[in-house]
Parts: structure tokens; sequence; C-alpha cells
């Protein structure tokens, strides 16, 4: 089956969706769902942000946020590529390249030279092109690893 990326608000089946997420074993994946569940994603990350879904059918591949803020607060960088996961069978596979192509594709379109990743993740997200920024603190006060990836 054909693996797609799509926008969870214009998906036309939110609930769904929302069921997969919840599915997530990672207590950001839990944040998300809350934050949506609420209505509150916008509040906390900015209007016009985006959830995008790589699906395989009915099925959640792995998804992130393409948003006006994330977890580094307050700061002048934007846009931020947040909430990154794969379910477990899909890992390994190279999958959340589907979601940085949709995400550079959304970042060119907006005239964006530059998308920002908050991660503790060391050797993950330099496959995919990004280069370490700097260190910073999120918003619990806890350091974390910021990433550039430059749209070319």
């Amino acid at each position: 089956m054909k693996m797609e990326v799509i926008d969870y608000f214009e998906s036309g089946r939110r609930e769904h969706w929302l069921a997969q997420i919840a599915r997530s074993d990672w207590g950001a994946g839990a944040f998300l769902h809350e934050l949506l569940s609420r209505g509150t994603f916008f509040d906390a990350v900015g209007e016009g942000s985006r959830v995008l879904l790589l699906t395989e059918g009915d099925e959640l591949v792995s998804f992130c946020t393409y948003a006006k803020r994330d977890d580094i607060q307050p700061t002048e960088l934007s846009p931020w590529m947040g909430f990154v996961y794969t379910f477990p069978k899909y890992r390994g596979r190279r999958r959340v390249g589907e979601l940085f192509r949709e995400v550079e594709r959304l970042a060119k379109k907006e005239g964006t030279s530059r998308v920002y990743i908050s991660t503790n993740h060391v050797g993950l997200y330099e496959k995919y092109g990004c280069e370490f920024f700097a260190q910073m603190d999120d918003m619990d006060g806890e350091p974390s690893r910021v990433y550039v990836k430059q749209i070319r």
C-alpha cells in the first residue's frame, strides 16, 4: 500500500488519526494528543501550524508538526519541525524522510530558508541534512539540542 503525507486538520478523519496518535508510546505524543483533544494546539504552537501524518492506508506510520513555535520558548527562531515520532514497527526505514520532504515543500512555499528542530537525539537528524545549531533551554528549563535544516 502506498504511503502518503496528509494534514491532520484537512484529513476529514480527525477522530481516527487522533486515536492513532494516542497509540504512541512517547510523552510528547501524549502531549500532542492532549493539545489536539482540548483544541489548544494553535494556542501552544501558533496559528497556521500543521500536524503532518505519514500514513499507509488507515495506519499511522509517523507524524510531526510544522509550527511557528515549539518547546524552545521564548525565541525568534521559526518555523519548527516538532513532535517527530515513528511507530516502532516502521523504524529503521527512514520514513521520517517523507515528513522532511513535506516540511521542506511547505517551507519553500512560505519562502523560509531554514527549519529548526529541538531534540536530545544525536545522530538522527544529521541523516536528513540537519546541522547542530545551539544548545538551548526548553520550556521546562532542560537543555535541548537545536538543529537547523537549510531549505534550498
